[in-house]
């Protein structure tokens, strides 16, 4: 396994313009028969994908990846973003500085958590770009629905108050492993911020987005996620299995894991259940 690590700038056009991101790529030793493009979630960094893509690369998937605006070693402030835009801003400009000899190879976007929602919602307009996606743990619905009071109260302190903490994330329901629970609290790039107003709102604008507009999405697609996660509701992956628009699909449930389940202890299993489904479902379904 070969690995690499840059940075690059957003795009002008960007409401974090010239903002330098930190991106780093794990490839196999051989040639590469696809790559995947992995969008981690909130207050996490890419460098928590190591095990993810060992598997992989030991698989021949070659694993792209950065650190989110205001996450891990990249630019901007904890907690908080100025538009969701800028989420995506940053997985087209990771697309854009990929080799251009890898520029045939099948591209597989995964995303996990919030990196779930980046996902699905970039799906709405770029999905032509990828033969497949996945999606684990995806917070497409909360674990508790936000009241219509609760939305409205949110919008007002996204305006008046957007850096503001309001959410806080229960380490505790990262995973069943002790030893990954005591290392994401020691981890530096780790910040513990809570959710500001904005980046809550602007969740909660996004879950409403892909809930209305799911039938879009008809690229393959496989989601996975804990029975026991706390932190972003299975009902979520459930509700996109039943309303997507994708011929080729499926959901798999894993009944007593958490929120993390690339970190769980059955991680082998979910790791294997996932590059089983790509090694099926990409060789014919490749975007011109």
């Amino acid at each position: 396994m070969k690995h690499q690590v840059a940075t690059l700038r957003l795009p002008a056009g960007s409401k974090s313009a010239g903002a330098e991101l930190f991106t780093q790529s794990w490839l196999p030793d051989g040639p590469a028969k696809a790559l995947i493009i992995l969008v981690h979630g909130y207050d996490e960094h890419s460098g928590r994908y190591q095990y993810f893509a060992e598997h992989c690369t030991g698989k021949g998937y070659a694993v792209y990846t950065l650190d989110h605006w205001g996450h891990g070693k990249s630019a901007g402030i904890n907690g908080f973003i100025p538009a969701f835009s800028v989420y995506h801003d940053g997985v087209d400009a990771l697309i854009a500085s990929l080799p251009t000899e890898t520029a045939n190879l099948p591209k597989i976007l995964v995303g996990h958590s919030l990196g779930g929602l980046i996902s699905a919602t970039y799906l709405l307009d770029k999905q032509d770009g990828f033969a497949a996606a996945i999606l684990s743990g995806p917070a497409i619905k909360a674990a508790d629905e936000p009241s219509a009071f609760l939305k409205f109260i949110s919008g007002i302190l996204s305006k008046i108050a957007p850096k503001l903490g309001v959410i806080s994330l229960d380490a505790n329901g990262v995973s069943r492993d002790p030893q990954v629970v005591a290392d994401y609290l020691a981890d530096p790039l780790v910040s513990g911020q809570k959710i500001s107003a904005r980046l809550g709102r602007e969740m909660m604008v996004n879950m409403d987005l892909i809930q209305r507009e799911a039938g879009k999405i008809t690229l393959p697609l496989l989601m996975l996620h804990g029975g026991e996660d706390s932190l972003a509701s299975p009902e979520g992956s459930s509700f996109l299995n039943k309303n997507i628009g994708s011929k080729i699909k499926q959901l798999k449930i894993y009944p007593d894991l958490y929120h993390e389940i690339f970190n769980e202890p059955e991680k082998e299993i979910v790791l294997n259940d996932m590059t089983d489904w790509l090694n099926q479902h990409i060789s014919d379904n490749q975007p011109n």
